[in-house]
């Protein structure tokens, strides 16, 4: 459980320390904002075929692979930092990062899963709470070193994804998984609840990316102000994963039910807000909702299936929903332009509607399966 904790933690202290270096790594490389736009389309690009991988190496070398995917991401932050100097530095580097963190991506959510089969308990949710709050943690530390060399933040990262990497098993049979043979089972009901992951962190992302933009654009709140926003959102995904951290397996079905519901209605209020404040409550409500979601469904998937594909059923899931990633802040800014922020924010509101209209339908393969963790 400690492992899947500190693999975690890792994980989230990266993204939190890139997202307060962004403008800083822009600056050394010498970039406008729109090589910026296309130089981070190579995080997409390099993540989705190293997930796609990623299910295979772990059937086959366990959480050894799992050891090297997160220690690997720590060198690759730091690489980045050193070297890019320019456009094509950029994008490669970020290629590099993008596919160790696809791979780190889906060995942590295998690593949390088999932690929570063997233990019997709820990790899954519990982990992805610990990841927001490195979110947050990374992001402070960021600013805190901003007058450091923007390798120092990034080395730090460094050293702390190495020691969560030395944390895991590099050997021993118990932590192999099967010399990767042929997948039992149909993909269809992986990919049914990849679908509900994607538009799960369409929604999540939806908010990280513009609650920003949208305090200040519609609610005419000072850019220091609005930064609050994102803020306010990730550090209540962070609160309601730790809370809602002891929910038991036969709660799936209504705990995601309840998530889409809040995830749409905080939507909803944020889409309708005369003030920030209102607006902050609605994101606070979508946050609750949304925080929910995705771990629970990796739960689904974890207790379902055997251990020798745990991981590339993870991959299958993990890709699918990092696809709703990418395009949750593309669906708003594309709904944005034709119906304006507050429309876009109803937008997003539906997605939730039709995530709690599919759940049941998405989860029945799932739940008839007799003997298995999905609840009737």
């Amino acid at each position: 459980m400690r492992r899947a904790f500190a693999a975690f933690g890792a994980f989230g202290a990266f993204w939190g320390v890139w997202g307060g270096a962004v403008p800083r790594v822009q600056q050394q490389a010498g970039i406008g904002d729109g090589q910026l736009g296309f130089a981070l389309l190579f995080i997409g690009a390099g993540a989705l075929p190293a997930m796609l991988l990623a299910g295979r190496a772990l059937d086959r070398w366990g959480l050894r692979f799992s050891a090297w995917a997160v220690g690997a991401l720590g060198l690759a932050g730091a690489g980045l930092a050193l070297t890019a100097v320019n456009l094509p530095s950029l994008c490669a580097g970020l290629a590099v990062v993008g596919a160790t963190s696809g791979a780190a991506d889906v060995a942590q959510n295998a690593v949390a899963g088999r932690a929570e089969a063997v233990a019997g308990r709820p990790v899954i949710t519990r982990a992805h709470g610990i990841f927001s709050t490195m979110v947050v943690l990374g992001s402070l530390a960021s600013g805190l070193t901003s007058s450091l060399p923007l390798v120092a933040p990034f080395a730090g990262v460094a050293v702390l994804a190495l020691t969560a990497a030395a944390a895991l098993p590099h050997g021993g049979d118990q932590d192999r998984g099967a010399p990767a043979p042929a997948p039992r089972g149909p993909i269809a009901p992986l990919l049914l609840i990849g679908t509900l992951g994607a538009l799960a962190f369409a929604s999540e992302n939806a908010h990280q990316s513009w609650s920003a933009v949208f305090a200040h654009d519609v609610l005419h709140s000072t850019v220091g102000t609005s930064a609050i926003a994102p803020a306010v959102f990730a550090g209540t995904v962070a609160i309601t994963r730790f809370a809602a951290g002891g929910l038991r397996p036969p709660y799936a079905r209504i705990v995601l039910l309840a998530g889409a519901a809040l995830a749409a209605l905080g939507a909803v209020v944020i889409a309708l807000s005369p003030t920030l404040p209102v607006a902050a409550l609605g994101l606070v409500v979508a946050a609750a909702g949304t925080a929910v979601l995705f771990p629970t469904l990796v739960g689904i998937v974890s207790r379902d299936v055997d251990e020798s594909h745990r991981g590339r059923a993870t991959s299958v899931v993990t890709t699918v929903s990092y696809l709703g990633f990418i395009v949750g802040p593309v669906y708003v800014g594309l709904c944005a332009e034709a119906i304006g922020l507050r429309g876009a924010m109803l937008a997003v509101a539906a997605l939730g509607v039709v995530l709690a209209a599919l759940t049941p339908t998405l989860l029945r393969p799932f739940r008839d399966r007799p003997g298995r963790g999905i609840p009737r």
